[in-house]
């Protein structure tokens, strides 16, 4: 008997649950931009999810016009199925996902960006536990991610080597404004902001020799180079804020921070400016991290990232170009 005009008459013997959710979100919405921003994706990859989703059904799922989207009848039809196996799908994880909490990686106990994005996520799941960890560098938490002892990090994605971000993926969070730490009798420290060329002929510390933040020792190379300051040579490394701040109080050294550092005895924090160097910060992740709370961990980092105005550059910011090019930016 020949399959009906509208289905294939060779059906897929497997379908990626991410098209069934892809499709859910159209069908739900009636609309691309709204459905791609609710999936945290690109409208041009949503788009291709759609049409591969069609082609493997073989059937029209949307009619598409300048105006509007609507379900086709075979669009309609599948709503229940897809709603139904998605449900299943969830369940099956939620009922595994328990066993174990979703780790995340904060880099460090004082930092606002990756705390606050956490509690968030927190507060849109508090079935889940989500367990925060602390690994001091985003390179130092791929290698935990890739052996599957961490699940998620924050950091400068741009900055990994590639062999790393090859088995990552990412979401971008916040451009990150950065800010240099002083001795408080520092002769900057008098300076509400401190200008970039005001720190040409000086030594900065950025983590030199740290086999964890490489990473963030790469952008101070970049923010350094051409403008006359000085990298720091490597200091002893210390593990834990209480010997960190030992040690900075000894060598009595700049170190280049971001905005929401937190204080440090004997110093004080102060803005970079004329251009505002940026951090650009990301939520990543192992490829293919399947968890009942990851969900709102990305949820939560979009949103803190439109409440906040995260990503957006100032005219004046400065990003580097493979920064820039990695994220989709123009320089």
């Amino acid at each position: 008997m020949p399959a009906p005009a509208s289905v294939s008459a060779s059906a897929p013997a497997h379908l990626d649950p991410r098209l069934l959710r892809a499709f859910l979100a159209v069908a739900e919405e009636l609309h691309f931009t709204r459905a791609a921003v609710r999936l945290y994706v690109a409208q041009q990859a949503l788009s291709r999810d759609i049409r591969r989703l069609e082609r493997e059904l073989g059937a029209e799922l949307f009619v598409r016009t300048t105006r509007q989207v609507t379900l086709t009848a075979d669009g309609e039809r599948l709503v229940p199925y897809a709603r139904r196996a998605l449900q299943a799908q969830d369940d099956l994880l939620a009922a595994f996902g328990q066993a174990r909490a979703l780790l995340v990686d904060l880099n460090s106990p004082g930092l606002g960006t990756p705390r606050r994005v956490l509690h968030r996520a927190r507060e849109l799941a508090p079935e889940h536990e989500l367990m925060a960890r602390y690994e001091s560098g985003l390179t130092g938490a791929a290698g935990e991610m890739a052996a599957g002892r961490l699940d998620a990090s924050f950091g400068r994605f741009a900055g990994l080597d590639p062999a790393l971000r090859a088995g990552l993926d990412h979401q971008p969070v916040r451009y990150e404004p950065m800010a240099i730490l002083l001795p408080e009798d520092h002769p900057l420290a008098e300076l509400d902001a401190v200008p970039l060329a005001a720190l040409a002929g000086r030594t900065v510390y950025a983590g030199a020799g740290n086999p964890r933040t490489p990473e963030w020792t790469d952008l101070a190379r970049r923010l350094f180079e051409g403008r006359g300051i000085e990298l720091a040579a490597p200091a002893p490394l210390a593990v834990g804020d209480e010997e960190f701040q030992r040690i900075m109080a000894k060598t009595r050294t700049p170190i280049l921070v971001v905005v929401d550092f937190p204080a440090m005895p004997s110093t004080v924090r102060r803005p970079l400016v004329d251009p505002v160097p940026l951090s650009p910060v990301s939520l990543v992740w192992r490829k293919g991290l399947v968890h009942p709370g990851f969900d709102a961990l990305r949820r939560a980092a979009a949103e803190l990232s439109a409440e906040e105005g995260w990503l957006h550059k100032p005219a004046n910011g400065w990003i580097p170009a493979i920064d820039s090019a990695t994220l989709g930016l123009h320089n």
